[in-house]
């Protein structure tokens, strides 16, 4: 699963990248992080129809992590809902429709993961052992596009004229395990490199098309073994990727 991940580029230089045509003010108002975490304010690369225009444009924009479905009776159902998985996420109605038509891509400079201790030998006291936060990102410290959904919800308690009326969530794509990190988690985010972003993104682009692009060969990644301060959400800044020991990958 990816349950924490660090976005700390500035929007331009995001925008740029992925050749952005609109940035939201929101977007340029959204702080760097590097402790993302569900329920959190995300940067996501979408393509839809202008507001004044109509025509499709690439857009930066942003999204509370964890997506909610249109038919959920309240946004915490998106709490359970932060990953989907590529192997049923055609056929779970949560993510088949968004993954026809409402396909994003959230910018990161890396994610984080969880390896298990040790277990305790046999007959031994049971306890919980302790597990190494890994910091994985791109080997040449390119930007990672991270593969999800974004998803629409009605707050049916909020007037028609309320701007905050809707809410914009959004679900991060997640695959098997590469070899080389399966020893850490046996799941990682599907990251999609720069030639599968357009057909990805493009809205005209239906569930068929779009389902070769779940086994496309994610870039080379480092693991770096870091503090466990980073298991706390309210700790944040750069301090975070500081390394414990020697790279992996």
């Amino acid at each position: 699963m990816c349950g924490r991940y660090a976005s700390f580029r500035e929007d331009q230089a995001i925008a740029d990248e992925f050749a952005v045509a609109t940035v939201a003010d929101d977007a340029r108002l959204l702080p760097p992080s590097w402790n993302v975490a569900p329920t959190d304010g995300v940067r996501m690369v979408v393509e839809r129809a202008d507001r004044a225009t109509g025509e499709i444009t690439r857009q930066l924009r942003v999204a509370r992590w964890g997506l909610v479905p249109s038919w959920a009776k309240d946004p915490s159902v998106g709490n359970r809902m932060i990953n989907a998985r590529v192997e049923t996420l055609a056929d779970k109605p949560a993510f088949a429709r968004p993954f026809a038509a409402r396909r994003a891509l959230l910018p990161a400079d890396g994610y984080y993961e969880w390896q298990a201790g040790p277990q305790p030998p046999a007959g031994a006291p049971r306890r919980r052992a302790p597990k190494q936060p890994f910091w994985i990102h791109p080997a040449d410290g390119d930007v990672a596009a991270l593969a999800g959904l974004y998803e629409f919800w009605r707050d049916p308690a909020r007037a028609d004229d309320d701007p905050a009326r809707w809410l914009v969530s959004v679900t991060v794509v997640t695959r098997p395990a590469t070899p080389a990190l399966a020893a850490i988690h046996d799941r990682q985010p599907l990251i999609l490199p720069p030639d599968a972003w357009s057909a990805w993104l493009d809205p005209a682009v239906g569930a068929d098309d779009a389902r070769a692009l779940l086994t496309v060969d994610p870039p080379p990644l480092r693991a770096t073994p870091v503090s466990t301060r980073v298991n706390a959400v309210a700790n944040d800044g750069p301090d975070l990727l500081t390394p414990e020991g020697p790279d992996i990958g």
